[in-house]
């Protein structure tokens, strides 16, 4: 493995004898306020291996961020850089807009194969190489299919910071004084294990959600015109790691099929066994209309892709087009990462560490009340940070503490782990490790976050 000071010679930095603070100084000169990663975790990478980041420092963190889930079987694996060498020995072009290669034939016809019915029924959308490309492309494909403009979005939904997807993201933040947003598009509550939105909480909760969901849909007075689509997560990411119960999606499903709305599951997050199924859809036994499909899609290089049911194909040759929806080193690294999803069994893998996971944090939880909630899927999980020594509201829960939360992330980094936040108020912590991560590196995991709670003045009881 190269050093660090040979890896920055050639990237063309060897006249800065760079610490992370210099680094982050230089970013924040050439960059946009706009960056934000940075700002909750200061420091210069200088490599990347597996699970571990060495900064320019030399020190080492366990990364349980893993590019916001996009790096499957983590950095740098050596199957995926042998699939990008191969590409570049091949003589392929790096970038073929939408033409076809034997290698892109590859890539679709493994994809197709794990889609419901091997893909039988589906075909595959190349779209511009973000989540949110894919995102436009399903919205303006329903209206283009139903005739319908209007768009149900969720609660704490997220799908992307471009127009269209910025519209259906339950986030106000980035909505400030962004004037003319998508018209006809109405939120619904998600529901939430912890925080139910209607103030019920448990299976009532649930069944109440799912009664408005289709009294909503089937009332001529609802004032909400019928919609061209329905668009959601299977398990909520950015939104605090929310998995929705089976059988509220199932009636989803149900009603939206009964009334001609399309269903588009964004699986840019969860998709590709990272809540222990190949999708996280598939838990509850249904199959969308159109599937977004992006980050772990792409073996870690750009690329987003749907997977629409070819009865609603309705596009006509070049009505939504984009320039960067051939690149073939996505193309290679996404099979390489797919195959060796699938072929070695990673989402069983997967699930049994997530279950070991949730109850090693739960121990966590009996000695550490601020932890409110443990919740998630396989290996996208969430903690959920809250004020143990405030009231509990009427369903048991405690007012959340989003400045703890931020603390705690601040002293993981510290310990060495890279965390991410989300949820209300950034009040959820997030793992999202490479799906490859052992479980002696879970334990790591476990013994840091335990280090962090006490940096934070937090006393076991």
């Amino acid at each position: 493995m190269m050093t660090d000071k040979v890896r920055i010679d050639s990237l063309g930095a060897n006249s800065l004898n760079g610490n992370n603070e210099t680094y982050l100084a230089r970013q924040a000169e050439f960059e946009s306020n706009v960056r934000s990663y940075p700002r909750k975790l200061p420091l210069a990478i200088a490599q990347a291996n597996g699970v571990w980041i060495t900064d320019v420092e030399n020190n080492q963190y366990l990364d349980c961020l893993a590019g916001a889930g996009t790096l499957a079987l983590g950095h740098n694996h050596p199957d995926v850089l042998q699939s990008i060498q191969n590409v570049i020995t091949s003589g392929l072009p790096l970038h073929t807009l939408d033409l076809t290669t034997p290698l892109k034939d590859q890539f679709s016809e493994y994809l197709l194969s794990l889609l419901p019915g091997q893909g039988k029924e589906y075909c595959l959308q190349f779209t511009g190489p973000s989540g949110a490309d894919a995102v436009e492309a399903a919205l303006k494909l329903a209206k283009k299919v139903t005739g319908r403009a209007g768009i149900i979005s969720f609660s704490g939904g997220y799908h992307g910071m471009t127009h269209g997807a910025l519209s259906v993201t339950g986030n106000l933040s980035p909505k400030e004084a962004v004037d003319g947003m998508m018209p006809e598009v109405q939120f619904m509550p998600y529901p939430h294990q912890y925080r139910c939105p209607l103030g019920i909480g448990g299976d009532a909760g649930v069944k109440a959600l799912t009664y408005y969901f289709e009294n909503l849909i089937n009332d001529v007075e609802s004032g909400v015109r019928k919609p061209a689509a329905v668009i959601l997560e299977a398990v909520q990411g950015e939104g605090g790691v929310n998995p929705a119960p089976a059988e509220w999606l199932q009636r989803i499903r149900k009603v939206t099929k009964e009334h001609g709305i399309l269903l588009i599951i964004d699986e840019v997050q969860a998709g590709f066994c990272r809540t222990g199924k190949l999708f996280a859809y598939e838990h509850a036994g249904i199959e969308p209309d159109i599937i977004v499909m992006s980050k772990a899609v792409g073996g870690g290089l750009p690329l987003a892709v749907l997977g629409i049911k070819k009865e609603f194909d309705a596009w006509s040759p070049g009505h939504h087009t984009g320039t960067f929806r051939g690149n073939q080193l996505a193309m290679a690294t996404g099979l390489t990462t797919l195959k060796h999803l699938t072929e070695n069994k990673i989402a069983d893998k997967v699930a049994a560490q997530g279950e070991w996971l949730k109850g090693q944090l739960a121990n966590l939880q009996k000695r550490y009340p601020v932890i409110g909630q443990v919740r998630g899927l396989g290996l996208m999980i969430g903690i959920e940070i809250v004020k143990p020594n405030e009231a509990q509201d009427h369903m048991g829960c405690y007012p959340s503490d989003p400045e703890l939360s931020a603390l705690l992330q601040k002293n993981c980094f510290k310990a060495g782990l890279i965390l991410e936040r989300g949820g209300r108020n950034g009040c959820v912590l997030r793992l999202l490790p490479s799906l490859l991560i052992t479980n002696d590196e879970l334990a790591i995991f476990l013994d840091k976050f335990e280090q962090a709670l006490l940096a934070s003045g937090i006393k076991p009881v």
